[in-house]
This record gives C-alpha cells, sequence and structure tokens, in this order.
C-alpha cells in the first residue's frame, strides 16, 4: 500500500490537485486500485453546487487518471517522467459523488505502444459506479 507521501514520490501531483489518497494494489506497468476519499472539505464544493455538494466529473477522471499515471510512472524506465491525457473515450457517469463516499479507483493499462497507452477505469463504491470508461495517455 501506497500513502499519499509515497504517491507523491512517484506522480508529480500535489494538493489541492492529488485526488488519489492512497493505492492499495499495484502491479506497475499493468494495474493499480486506489482510495479517495471525499469529505465536505474538498476545495471544490464551495462552488459545486451550494447546499448541494457533487464532485466534478471531471475531477473524478482526473483521480482515475491519476492513479494511472502511478502504474506508469512506477516503472523504472518512467521515473522523473509525466504522463498526459490523451484522450477519454466512452467515458459514462452513473451516479453522483458526494461527501462521504469512498472511491475505488480500479486502472488497468489495457495497450502500450512506446510513449503512447491506453487505460480501463472504474471509479466505484462497493456496489456502487460512479464513472467508467477508457483513458488514453502519453508519457513524456
Amino acid at each position: 500500500m501506497l500513502s499519499s507521501k509515497e504517491i507523491m514520490e512517484i506522480i508529480p501531483h500535489r494538493p489541492p490537485f492529488l485526488l488519489v489518497d492512497q493505492i492499495e494494489e499495484l502491479e506497475p506497468g499493468k494495474h493499480a486500485v486506489g482510495k479517495k476519499c471525499v469529505s465536505m472539505n474538498e476545495p471544490y464544493f464551495v462552488g459545486h453546487f451550494p447546499g448541494e455538494p457533487v464532485m466534478p466529473g471531471v475531477l473524478v477522471v482526473e483521480a482515475l487518471a491519476q492513479v494511472g499515471a502511478v502504474i506508469c510512472l512506477s516503472l523504472p524506465e518512467n521515473k522523473g517522467k509525466k504522463v498526459y491525457f490523451g484522450g477519454i473515450n466512452r467515458v459514462r457517469f452513473r451516479n453522483k459523488v458526494v461527501p462521504g463516499d469512498v472511491l475505488t479507483l480500479d486502472v488497468e493499462i489495457t495497450k502500450r505502444k512506446g510513449p503512447l497507452g491506453i487505460g480501463m477505469a472504474k471509479a466505484y463504491d462497493k456496489d456502487k459506479v460512479f464513472a467508467e470508461g477508457e483513458i488514453s495517455f502519453m508519457i513524456g
């Protein structure tokens, strides 16, 4: 298991934009499962939405992408590099993410060719799926 401090040794993201609290499983270059405990103290809840706090869907996708970055940057040959979004495809948002939810962020790299890759990503909590789809990336 990796703590947020250990995650920051792998990826360049920092609070308040580090959206992964821990990595529970890691198979470098292939698969990882992370966690994000969503609290009312998240800075975006001030304006999204007053009186009905909802985590923006783009931030759920970003949290998944950060887990994907951990997968890629945990390989020795990628140490010190960055992972950039290449695109998102067929991403669907199934439920709202609200304070108190614990996101399980599951990402599997399904294809790699040089610095380019594709991963399947899913954010869920027990039997409740928040978002799922395909993310593509470039390592640079």
